[in-house]
């Protein structure tokens, strides 16, 4: 009976210490940079054996991609970003300036957790080439988010006439990138608010109506 119990509560903390480690990881990783970070030193940021980071994650390279995946999903379930609800409520929107407007809210929510990554990443895989193999080659996976809301967005009442989801799709990626994002947010000290009403309303006089 000890032991069962035992073992339902490893199951019930499991995912809290999954992100007990993935929190470590990312202090250590954008604190000291991704190369001279061990994993015995993530393992004690987070309070647990370094055995058990092997056993959850299996190496380095698979945590910074979990930790890369959870940072653009905001929580640890498998849901691709085209299947969360926020996205969805975006391709439901009934107007082009509607459908806008929630794309620019959802994809802040995203650079808020990803954007302060995004230089240790492209370090780390500078440092460590193998670790790009983590991630699909044939697309990008940002761009196909964007292209997908493009399609949407140009079939709606209120597009702006002409503009291609080819366009739009440039724009958004161009306009909502994590590098842009830094520039305001981190660089010029706007809040994410300010960001955000700067973003819709820029991206709102280039594909939608006036």
């Amino acid at each position: 009976m000890v032991q069962r119990k035992d073992g339902q509560k490893r199951v019930r903390d499991a995912p809290r210490t999954r992100r007990r480690m993935l929190e470590a990881a990312r202090e250590l990783f954008v604190g000291n940079g991704y190369g001279a970070t061990t994993l015995k030193e993530i393992a004690d940021r987070a309070g647990v054996a370094v055995q058990t980071i092997y056993f959850t994650f299996g190496n380095k390279r698979v945590l910074l991609k979990e930790l890369v995946d959870v940072a653009i999903a905001g929580d640890l379930e498998p849901v691709a970003t085209m299947d969360r609800p926020w996205f969805q409520e975006v391709l439901a929107a009934e107007t082009a300036e509607a459908h806008l407007r929630l794309h620019v809210q959802g994809t802040r929510g995203i650079l808020e957790r990803v954007a302060p990554i995004v230089e240790m990443l492209r370090a780390a895989t500078a440092a460590d080439p193998a670790l790009a193999g983590q991630w699909a080659e044939d697309a990008d996976p940002r761009f196909a988010v964007h292209r997908e809301a493009a399609r949407s967005l140009v079939a709606k009442p209120g597009a702006r006439a002409g503009v291609t989801a080819e366009h739009a799709a440039d724009l958004l990626f161009g306009l909502l990138s994590p590098e842009l994002y830094q520039v305001f947010v981190r660089d010029r000290g706007w809040s994410p608010e300010r960001w955000e009403n700067w973003a819709a309303g820029t991206l709102a006089s280039q594909l939608c109506q006036g």
